[in-house]
């Protein structure tokens, strides 16, 4: 024995790619909570593993204001752990595609040990992810954008398909974000897509410059939607024919019994960032993915 520390791995990333690293660190430091609500050891692992400045960067995580926004991203990251859960105990060989993963670590939170995944990133987010999370035999990484439906071709046919997009979409203009469903839509009758959105007055400050947290500055979200937008989805395409609310589910304290009651009350739940799940209608003849 050497005594020799493992070789941390660089991390370099900047403007919306680092948002990857942000949310890593949080998921985390609430992993590491003994009254954790998401155990995610391979997310600790990560952040141990990289070179990256993050208590400096983001603020340290046993703050208040840490602890909070760790809660808040755990009860976020928990909501598309059950879709993606109930998603393989009804199709257990089907496909969930990850869109925008960044360094997710949901694969070895839910998969069931037969579903078949498939990460679409920009090839900075890829390229680091190879090094740090390199993909199994049931596991594909394709560098791309998402809005490039190229990556549609890589899913085999046939095949029941769930597409996430955990922190995706308001980084994209509001023409590329109703085009992209309206493509998943067409192409991939059936399925079901889960995202997350941020609300008006979020975005609006984001834009403005005004989301600072430490010295860390979110870059700006072009599409906000209200979480009472929702409906309006459907004017992306008249395939999606279901669009649900999927409402988080309070931790232990405080901060739990808050979430509870922001979900509740309609005056403030409607300006609430939100988790959408959405289907697209089968082809004549076959059965959804339900």
């Amino acid at each position: 024995m050497t005594g020799d520390q493992p070789t941390r791995v660089r991390a370099e990333l900047e403007a919306v790619p680092e948002t990857a690293l942000w949310t890593l660190y949080h998921r985390a430091a609430e992993a590491r909570r003994p009254d954790t609500v998401l155990p995610d050891q391979a997310a600790v692992d990560l952040v141990d593993s990289l070179d990256f400045p993050f208590a400096e960067r983001f603020g340290p995580a046993d703050s208040r204001a840490g602890r909070i926004q760790s809660r808040l991203q755990g009860l976020r990251v928990r909501c598309f752990d059950r879709e993606v859960s109930d998603f393989l105990a009804r199709s257990p060989r089907g496909t969930v595609v990850c869109l925008g993963e960044g360094l997710e670590t949901q694969y070895w939170r839910v998969d069931n040990g037969r579903a078949q995944w498939l990460t679409v990133d920009l090839p900075e987010l890829i390229a680091l992810r190879e090094r740090v999370l390199p993909a199994g035999p049931r596991q594909r990484l394709l560098a791309g954008s998402a809005t490039d439906l190229g990556w549609a071709d890589q899913v085999e046919p046939g095949q029941d398909v769930l597409i996430t997009a955990q922190g995706l979409l308001m980084y994209l203009r509001p023409g590329q974000v109703r085009d992209l469903i309206a493509g998943c839509a067409e192409r991939f009758p059936g399925a079901g897509m889960v995202f997350d959105t941020v609300p008006r007055w979020f975005g609006r400050l984001t834009v403005e410059g005004k989301m600072r947290s430490h010295r860390y500055q979110a870059p700006p979200m072009p599409w906000s939607m209200d979480a009472g937008e929702r409906a309006k989805l459907a004017t992306a395409h008249p395939a999606v024919v279901e669009i649900r609310d999927v409402r988080p589910t309070g931790g232990p304290g405080l901060l739990g019994a808050a979430v509870d009651a922001v979900v509740r009350l309609p005056v403030v739940s409607s300006y609430r960032p939100s988790v959408v799940a959405l289907r697209f209608a089968a082809r004549p003849g076959t059965a959804p993915a339900r």
